[in-house]
């Protein structure tokens, strides 16, 4: 059974991976120690697409699984989610990848890919992406990570130039060490990406890679410099900066015990997103973002966690 609404009803549409998550049941041991684990659906772009249908949002995400029992899932899952399959593909030579989750410690888990000898999302051509949605979808979110081999680096840099900056145009800056050779080779790569963009949103370490500053203020002033209308910098217990041409927030956490933070950013971009759609405050938008992360780090899975609007009103009171 497909998402219960029509593509030409499509209001976001994320392009990235997909993954099979698995969560130790056994919390805070080493997973060698662990014996049992839950199953779920995962991959950032894929999450955020969940985040965002969870909050009302009709949702559709485009990047390719293997041929497998755990690409069915993946398409189950979404379906289940709400989210549009119609642009999940299947790759004849690559197995869907798994992911295992070592809560230690929570608040920063390690995460153990088994991509070999690569993710099949990576293997996405500009055959596979449906131009005219990119073009015209009110809301379009990509990652960082889509540039880090081809030839899912062209498809991804043309999705974008046919897209055209219209807003929103989301760049996640989303840097993760095991999909590039080195730093230096990421920030060449995931750099060009932003002026096709209309809003960034990264950490630290992520701002450093793509516009080669850690500190916040320097951060959004490059990437304003490049195009963008709207930076939004995570600071972790600092909270978030979020800035635009003429001005510059910080907006604070919320305190939470922390059970897992993987899902907390993904939870964070479907409530920008919802936010961007809504036309709120950019602060309003970071505030509520904030609360989404913050109940998805209170809970243990990523995509299944997701909030809903009542949930995140509630977190906010």
């Amino acid at each position: 059974m497909a998402a219960a609404f029509p593509l030409e009803d499509l209001e976001i549409l994320t392009l990235g991976r997909s993954s099979i998550d698995l969560y130790p049941e056994q919390l805070r041991v080493p997973l060698a120690d662990v014996s049992t684990f839950r199953k779920a659906l995962g991959g950032s772009p894929t999450n955020v697409a969940v985040a965002a249908a969870r909050l009302g949002r009709r949702a559709a995400l485009i990047t390719r699984v293997g041929d497998d029992a755990f690409g069915g899932f993946v398409r189950q899952a979404l379906r289940g989610f709400g989210v549009h399959d119609a642009f999940v593909s299947a790759d004849p030579d690559l197995l869907t990848p798994v992911v295992f989750c070592e809560l230690l410690p929570p608040e920063d888990p390690t995460l153990f890919f088994y991509r070999e000898p690569r993710g099949p999302e990576m293997n996405l051509t500009v055959d596979d992406l449906p131009m005219d949605h990119i073009a015209t979808v009110p809301l379009f979110w990509t990652a960082g990570s889509r540039f880090a081999q081809e030839p899912s680096r062209s498809a991804a840099m043309a999705a974008l130039a046919h897209r055209a900056r219209r807003p929103h145009t989301v760049l996640d800056l989303d840097y993760r060490p095991i999909f590039w050779s080195s730093p230096q080779e990421a920030s060449e790569l995931i750099g060009p990406a932003i002026e096709h963009c209309t809003v960034a949103v990264g950490n630290r370490d992520e701002c450093e890679i793509a516009v080669g500053s850690r500190d916040p203020d320097e951060a959004a002033d490059r990437l304003l410099e490049r195009g963008v209308t709207l930076a939004v910098i995570k600071l972790g217990a600092d909270g978030v900066m979020v800035a635009t041409a003429e001005q510059r927030s910080y907006v604070s956490p919320i305190p939470v015990e922390v059970v897992c933070g993987l899902g907390a950013g993904d939870a964070f971009g479907g409530a920008l997103c919802d936010g961007l759609l809504a036309g709120q405050d950019p602060e309003e938008i970071v505030r509520r973002a904030n609360g989404a992360g913050a109940i998805v780090a209170g809970r243990l899975m990523c995509s299944d966690a997701m909030p809903t609007p009542d949930e995140i009103d509630e977190v906010l009171r």
